[in-house]
């Protein structure tokens, strides 16, 4: 089982409403990133910031979990957020170069390219997030049988 997860923009005070969306996409502008998990938001925020990977898991840690099973809801670090959005396309692609190369994304399978296509959709919505002063949250809840 994978998770589904919800990368959205949005205010600091609608994180309670987005943990309990059953969609959050629907509500806030962002997109679907399955698969995706804290671990390798963690690896993302690590390489933009050059932080060591423990500490990036520390910052990239759930705000809310509705319960032990979820939903969970973590805030990507702003700093993190503000170097996505400033990054240039080819910055981009050399950034989802790397991410598909740590041992997060290649022991599930990502391509180069469906890494790169996720980190040019977050840079997207970081300079939405940026422009409208708003956080980018992470909605993920583990997958069921019959969810794709």
């Amino acid at each position: 089982m994978g998770m589904l997860v919800n990368v959205v923009v949005a205010d600091g005070e609608d994180a309670g409403a987005i943990i309990e969306s059953e969609k959050p996409v629907e509500d806030w502008k962002g997109f679907e990133a399955n698969g995706l998990d804290q671990a390798k938001f963690a690896m993302l925020h690590a390489l933009l910031t050059g932080e060591l990977f423990d500490e990036a898991m520390a910052d990239c840690g759930p705000l809310y979990a509705a319960d032990d099973e979820g939903p969970w809801l973590m805030k990507l670090p702003d700093d993190a957020v503000a170097r996505l959005a400033e990054l240039e396309e080819d910055a981009l692609d050399r950034v989802g170069e790397e991410l598909a190369a740590t041992e997060e994304f290649e022991e599930d399978g990502w391509s180069v390219d469906e890494v790169k296509g996720i980190v040019t959709a977050l840079a997207d919505l970081a300079g939405v997030a940026r422009a409208q002063g708003r956080a980018m949250f992470v909605w993920m809840r583990q997958e069921e049988g019959s969810l794709s």
